[in-house]
């Protein structure tokens, strides 16, 4: 059986998902942007940080997304960021597939990660990540710009934002460019906790 492709992204309540440079990743307003993640007893675990830390809603929402991921496809973008960000055991602990025109052989982490560079196309690096995921879903890991490559010809069955209380002003907005025309949207849950509310959506096309 084969799972969904999802995404999941944190929000800002302007729309924003990222500053609009590699150079501001890390600054002030994105880790406001995170900051209802890194309190959070999976996060710790997850980059080996030690034990300790939050549990409750945003602690299962965290794992359940890793848990049921079993590939992802990401942008040569996110990938150039979190290839200088990531500690050597990088947090995916699953085949990556980026998406690229640069050739290049797979790069293995350890602890399970592999990024394999597919250069001919978004459909290519879908089916890839669907069958190293096997029953498994495929998450659409970011940039913006690939999400969107994804969710305009309708690849992408569900998504989760989590919608966080701090304003951008300017930087990479979700959904700027989404053909609406296409594409349809159905509540599936909203759930609130102390820091964001996370709200998840079916896709359907129009």
């Amino acid at each position: 059986m084969t799972g969904k492709v999802f995404f999941s992204v944190s929000m800002s309540l302007d729309g924003f998902i990222a500053p609009g440079s590699l150079g501001e990743l890390m600054g002030q307003q994105w880790m406001e942007l995170q900051r209802w993640v890194f309190p959070l007893r999976f996060f710790r675990e997850n980059l080996r940080l030690g034990e300790g830390g939050e549990e409750g809603r945003d602690n299962d929402i965290a794992r359940e997304t890793f848990e049921r991921t079993g590939a992802s496809v990401m942008g040569k973008r996110m990938f150039d960021a979190g290839e200088q960000m990531w500690p050597d055991e990088a947090p995916f602990h699953t085949p990556v597939f980026v998406v690229t025109h640069t050739k290049r052989d797979p790069w293995e982490r350890p602890g399970g990660t592999t990024f394999h560079f597919v250069n001919d196309g978004i459909e290519t690096a879908l089916g890839q990540a669907r069958e190293a995921a096997g029953d498994r879903d495929v998450r659409i890991a970011g940039g913006g710009a690939t999400i969107l490559e994804y969710v305009n010809p309708a690849l992408v069955d569900e998504f989760t934002i989590a919608l966080s209380p701090v304003l951008f002003g300017a930087g990479i907005r979700l959904f700027e460019g989404v053909d609406a025309s296409r594409i349809a949207l159905e509540p599936v849950t909203s759930e609130a906790s102390s820091r964001v509310t996370h709200l998840t959506y079916a896709v359907r096309p129009r």
